[in-house]
């Protein structure tokens, strides 16, 4: 029985994916644009209009809007010049050459980005026919249909919101970093080999590289915040996401430095354990704090509901205080060995500042004031953007105001 409920679960659980959701609606797109397209186009097989949506819808509505528009430039230009060809010179070897350099050059200067390619092809489609002018004009006509299709699917079906997917990332790699910080906590009042904390560097070097992958499913969050009418604080959930991961990425490349502390102790102590019980004791204490007050950080950054959020708040409090005086503890430990045995001392003090930046980073006051320098800067880039629809926002502020002062 388990093993025929299992597709069915993989299949519930895979419809939020977002390569099956792109897949779907793409797919509907396309089949819906050439359906238009066969009764509006004179062309018997309008292939034009269905090509044009697959390219223009994409998973969140801001890019659908933003790569139908470049999209729709990027054709229109190329027929533009075939048109212009075509009156000039014939179908020829130097002729097909010369309108590919121009279509591409004129390309960069409109600014169609990676529809640059696009403009030489709907060139040399267009001036490969014989009816030049016919065709040019139903391919924008087809094109248009495929870029209106693609963005009224969107905005009559709005995609998905990708917050709780990019969430679900960080919060798995602030896991993952808690893992580490457990390990190397415990191998602390051991012998560790230098192979063993090798290993734990490696192993901190592949969180590094892996923060690519999370920030490419942030990127997607942040564009499905956008213009999407489900959203209604767009802004402060990009924000939010944004400085919490910025965070967890400091904190990463600091553990990272950690480990390679840790490792070139080990190569000093290869016959004796890292440090004394009394001070691996207080260490592995810190770093069971330090390790949950990452994951309580991600949950805090991730969480939606307020009431969730001031848990996480309240637990990652918690765990910082106890973190500061597990730290406190270490480093007085630390510091009377030292003095008595002053080996290796400087890596002593490169661990201590290595956690001291992690519990700075984590800090909650200086996130708040991190969040606030975020908002604010977010806020005058869009004004100094977008300076009209900020005069509308202020005008209907302005007008509701004095409605309100009438009343």
């Amino acid at each position: 029985m388990p093993d025929v409920l299992d597709p069915v679960a993989d299949l519930v659980k895979r419809r939020k994916d977002p390569v099956v959701v792109q897949t779907l609606r793409s797919t509907a797109a396309a089949t819906i644009a050439y359906a238009v397209a066969l009764q509006l186009s004179s062309e018997p097989a309008p292939l034009t209009a269905p090509l044009t949506a697959l390219l223009v819808v994409q998973v969140t509505l801001y890019a659908t809007i933003t790569t139908g528009v470049r999209r729709v430039n990027s054709v229109v230009v190329g027929v533009i010049i075939a048109i212009g060809f075509s009156s000039l010179v014939g179908l020829t070897w130097w002729s097909l050459g010369l309108i590919i350099l121009v279509a591409l050059t004129v390309g960069h200067f409109v600014r169609v980005s990676e529809f640059t390619v696009e403009v030489a092809i709907s060139a040399m489609l267009v001036l490969g026919v014989t009816r030049v002018a016919t065709t040019a004009w139903d391919r924008i006509l087809e094109t248009l249909i495929g870029a209106g299709v693609g963005l009224a699917f969107n905005l009559l079906l709005a995609p998905p919101v990708w917050v709780e997917t990019a969430g679900e990332s960080i919060e798995d790699l602030a896991r993952r970093m808690r893992r580490l910080l457990l390990h190397i906590g415990e191998e602390l009042g051991g012998h560790t080999p230098v192979e063993r904390a090798a290993a734990r560097l490696h192993e901190a070097r592949r969180l590094d590289q892996d923060i690519a992958q999370v920030d490419a499913a942030l990127r997607q969050a942040e564009d499905s915040v956008r213009l999407n009418p489900r959203v209604k604080e767009g802004l402060l959930y990009r924000v939010v996401l944004r400085t919490g991961l910025d965070t967890l990425e400091i904190c990463m490349v600091v553990l990272r430095v950690l480990a390679r502390t840790l490792t070139d102790l080990a190569k000093k102590r290869t016959d004796e354990p890292l440090f004394p019980p009394d001070v691996a004791a207080a260490l592995e204490d810190l770093f069971v704090h330090l390790a949950s007050a990452v994951e309580s950080f991600a949950v805090l950054v991730t969480t939606q509901v307020s009431a969730n959020a001031e848990e996480a708040e309240s637990r990652l409090a918690n765990e910082l205080t106890k973190a500061h005086s597990s730290r406190d503890e270490a480093a007085e430990a630390l510091l009377q060995r030292v003095q008595q045995h002053p080996r290796q001392w400087q890596l002593h003090g490169a661990l201590l500042a290595e956690i001291d930046r992690i519990l700075d980073e984590l800090d909650m006051e200086q996130r708040s004031m991190r969040l606030m320098e975020e908002l604010d800067r977010s806020a005058r880039e869009q004004r100094e953007r977008y300076p009209f629809l900020h005069k509308i926002q202020r005008w209907i502020r302005g007008d509701r105001t004095e409605s309100q002062r009438t009343a």
